[in-house]
């Protein structure tokens, strides 16, 4: 069911997920961690259709973080061959719903055939004008601050620019996401309270919830109950 609104700026344009759960989910249930994973493909899946339905027009899933490098190698190679196997299956239904795919985060750090995928899904999709799922992949928010304050330091060093003039609108243009509104909205699944290196500059003013459920449980009600729940806050940004 649709979210029925009184005031159509109470939907948030933009809203990112912290997907978090999915080991614990699996071990719950006695299975592995890696199912945990393949059936939180399905929340993605639900959560698009949610958005899109309710007319977000950008949806940030923190996919895999910079940290997670540190997983068991087998872990984050049966990630990466999800990831893999999902672009295929997946590309053909976001064309046709008019989603379009943008990745942010680092990319020289995956394989040959991971990036080939990076590629194929943003390339394939860049018609897309009904909803933006953008995928933070290999992401850190601390790095990617690190990496436009770099930017912006070699600029005025090189006399593109004054130092004098560097404000908040110049690094908001320097980070990965220059062209994408900042997150009105953050959910982090399973209960956990934190941010965990994710969307640290964007996340200024945005609102947060932190429901209970496992990512991989986390479907279209879900969703419609999140949006609920933004739409009884009053966001006030600093001001009375």
């Amino acid at each position: 069911m649709q979210v029925i609104m009184d005031n159509c700026q109470k939907i948030p344009v933009h809203v990112a997920i912290i997907m978090d759960g999915n080991g614990r989910w699996a071990k719950l249930r006695g299975k592995e961690r890696f199912e945990g994973h393949i059936a939180g493909v399905d929340s993605i899946r639900e959560c698009l259709k949610a958005a899109n339905r309710n007319g977000v027009k950008y949806l940030t899933l923190y996919a895999f973080s910079t940290e997670n490098w540190g997983r068991p190698a087998e872990e984050v190679d049966a990630l990466m061959e999800l990831f893999c196997r999902s672009v295929i299956a997946e590309t053909p239904d976001l064309v046709k719903e008019g989603i379009r795919v943008r990745l942010i985060g680092r990319r020289d750090r995956f394989s040959e055939k991971v990036r080939q995928h990076l590629t194929t899904i943003e390339e394939s999709t860049t018609a897309g004008d009904k909803l933006t799922m953008v995928l933070a992949f290999d992401y850190s928010s601390r790095d990617e601050i690190t990496m436009a304050t770099r930017t912006l330091a070699q600029k005025a060093a090189a006399g593109e620019i004054d130092v004098r003039d560097i404000n908040e609108e110049m690094i908001s243009r320097s980070l990965y996401t220059a062209e994408i509104p900042d997150p009105d909205f953050i959910i982090r699944t399973s209960g956990e309270c934190r941010l965990s290196n994710f969307l640290l500059w964007q996340a200024s003013y945005a609102e947060m919830y932190f429901p209970e459920v496992m990512w991989p449980d986390f479907k279209q009600n879900e969703f419609d109950e999140a949006i609920k729940v933004y739409q009884q806050r009053d966001r006030r940004y600093g001001k009375l």
